[in-house]
């Protein structure tokens, strides 16, 4: 006779608690090509973001060259501000005037001379030393962008540099950081300085 299977929910079917895995596929390499064209979406956006970061806010760095005016040659002697000053002069740490144009140095930020405290007080008086003294060692060169950007007070955004008799470059915005007590500004908040 045959066999009489039972029922025993104690035992358990081999093929019912069989879990079945998917089939895995080995990974397909990627080549650096592949790799290439599919980062390329995401350099161009890096790109794009960096230019637009650029042009809304132009006192923060310097335009490349491709993007900016011929250099405009300046020589002269430069006083300070107030009543029966020359054509040339300086305003405070980050600004000077040719005229009646008013010159923002891109790149930094100084104390401003109508100060809050004592200390930022003497930090004024000490950059605007040192921009009068950078501007008069000699000739200089200003570069703006193409588009000729001003700040919100109207003053014309300037790159500053002297080129050496090397054909090395004394950029304004390195000296002021490194001598003239500026901070580098990046746009935004600025810090005070008490």
């Amino acid at each position: 006779m045959g066999r009489i299977l039972r029922f025993n929910p104690k035992r358990r079917n081999p093929q019912r608690g069989r879990r079945v895995r998917p089939v895995r596929f080995a990974k397909e390499r990627t080549s650096w090509r592949a790799a290439w064209v599919s980062l390329r979406p995401a350099i161009l956006l890096i790109v794009l973001a960096s230019m637009a970061y650029i042009f809304a806010l132009p006192g923060v760095m310097t335009a490349p060259a491709f993007l900016s005016s011929e250099p405009q040659v300046i020589e002269g002697r430069f006083t300070r501000c107030g009543p029966g000053r020359g054509y040339y002069c300086v305003v405070d740490g980050d600004t000077f005037k040719l005229g009646d144009t008013s010159v923002r140095v891109v790149g930094v930020d100084t104390a401003e001379r109508d100060a809050e405290c004592p200390a930022e007080a003497v930090q004024a008086e000490a950059s605007t030393s040192a921009l009068q003294g950078w501007l008069n060692r000699g000739p200089f060169r200003m570069t703006a962008r193409l588009d000729e950007p001003t700040d919100r007070y109207g003053r014309a955004l300037r790159s500053v540099v002297r080129l050496g008799p090397d054909g090395s470059e004394d950029r304004l915005a390195d000296y002021m950081q490194r001598e003239g007590g500026a901070r580098g500004y990046w746009g935004g908040f600025r810090d005070g300085w008490c």
